[in-house]
């Protein structure tokens, strides 16, 4: 059902770890191919192009791409009692761990009239999205709608794929969300065509679009698939995005001490996203990893989404990997770099406080990934693929920019003159010296 990956008795260089951790045969530079034409029609044709789009990957033709508010109420007002209820502790619980991560203005005097200050100033314009292929996803909605707005954003546009079965517009539920949140702009457009709807805008092509469906952002966040990573990718530097986030991924670092049945649980509850979705366990226990891989074909078979879950942990995206001892174990995970990364082990907060590359970290076995996926408060936004080496969850700063502020009196600036100076010259760039020493006489 799964693969073994055996490193014991090997000592593997930093790059030999990264060649050797399993990763998806298919990831973003062979997706590329496949989404740039559709980014290029978005961008040339806009509503009827995604029109058009939405028909050949959805099977569906949205005849309101933007969401009528009166959907929006529809959907609040048909919201099971207990899902509301769910959603709104989610909200509460987000909202309070974004509210701390807004950092202070803060000035920095270096000298009597020369002052540095910096200021945080939020995107003006943010395009959040929601999945909805195989599964749908309103809590996605909320980390990336609560953040944005924990920021101060003042434009929020959401965008999910159009559901046939819902008459041409998003989930229920995701719309609901979107109105418990108070969030009016929402557009019936999913994957790489709701990237470059974002990026570039789309003029309507129908009386009810308007002559624009919609401005283009400033930044564009969600969790999608490996398309919509792609998609990411051909737009970064026209717009900001969080990260190329592709098929969700777990890794459990666990040693003999770990419950066989609550890691086969987990490694089971990423599996169901997506056929592509990893299940990664690194252990030096043979033992627990033969007992995982048990109750992992118990559990697979009985599960609501079994095909895809097999699927997934049969690919080569996921396995077993046996490793000498837990540091071998830290230096695979790190080199790894999961979206999910449990620790389940004796000595799991201390083994946490080392781990240097993961989205967020889940310590002890009561701390599982579906925890942060709906209650936590933290956010489930996290880079895949291992890019968490080098990026981090969605949040308040996401949505920040850090603005610089200069202020220096006459005296501050005749103070440094000279040395200014000296440093233009030195560059070959006099006339930056000129503009300094041409104030003072």
């Amino acid at each position: 059902m799964i693969q073994r990956i055996d490193l014991r008795g090997q000592t593997l260089s930093r790059r030999e770890l990264l060649a050797v951790v399993p990763r998806a045969e298919v990831g973003v530079d062979e997706a590329l191919a496949s989404v740039e034409p559709i980014v290029t029609d978005v961008r040339r044709r806009g509503a009827a192009a995604l029109r058009d789009i939405a028909e050949r990957f959805d099977g569906v033709r949205p005849g309101s791409l933007r969401v009528p508010a009166a959907a929006l109420a529809d959907a609040l007002t048909g919201l099971d009692a207990r899902v509301r209820a769910a959603l709104e502790e989610a909200i509460r619980r987000v909202r309070m761990v974004h509210a701390a991560q807004v950092p202070p203005e803060h000035a920095t005097t270096l000298a009597d009239g020369a002052v540095v200050r910096q200021r945080y100033v939020p995107v003006e314009r943010v395009g959040l999205y929601a999945p909805g292929g195989l599964a749908v996803y309103p809590s996605s909605v909320i980390m990336n709608v609560v953040a944005a707005q924990e920021a101060g954003v003042s434009g929020l546009a959401v965008a999910s794929p159009p559901q046939k079965e819902h008459g041409g517009l998003p989930h229920p539920t995701i719309l609901a969300a979107c109105a418990l949140l108070g969030v009016g702009e929402v557009y019936a457009v999913g994957g790489a065509q709701a990237v470059a709807m974002f990026a570039y805008g789309a003029e309507g092509s129908e009386p009810q679009d308007g002559a624009v469906l919609c401005e283009p952002v400033d930044v564009i966040t969600g969790p999608g698939n490996v398309y919509v990573a792609a998609a990411k990718r051909l737009v970064r530097g026209v717009v900001g995005i969080d990260a190329e986030a592709g098929p969700t991924e777990i890794a459990v670092l666990a040693d003999a001490t770990a419950d066989p049945g609550h890691v086969a649980l987990d490694l089971i509850s990423q599996a169901e996203h997506d056929p592509m979705a990893a299940s990664v366990l690194v252990t030096p226990s043979v033992e627990l990893a033969s007992a995982v891989e048990a109750r992992l074909v118990d559990l697979a078979d009985a599960t609501k989404h079994s095909a895809r879950v097999l699927q997934a942990l049969g690919g080569p995206q996921s396995a077993i990997v046996l490793v000498e001892d837990l540091e071998q174990g830290l230096a695979v995970v790190d080199a790894y770099g999961a979206e999910h990364l449990e620790i389940q082990t004796a000595d799991a907060a201390a083994l946490a406080d080392r781990v240097r590359n993961a989205g967020a970290i889940f310590v002890g076995p009561w701390s599982p990934v579906s925890l942060g996926d709906y209650m936590a408060g933290s956010n489930h936004v996290l880079p895949t693929g291992g890019t968490a080496r080098y990026a981090s969850a969605l949040g308040v700063l996401s949505f920040l920019k850090p603005v610089q502020v200069i202020e220096y009196s006459r005296d501050a600036l005749g103070e440094l003159a000279d040395r200014i100076v000296a440093l233009a010259g030195d560059e070959d760039l006099p006339a930056h010296g000129e503009a300094v020493r041409g104030r003072f006489h």
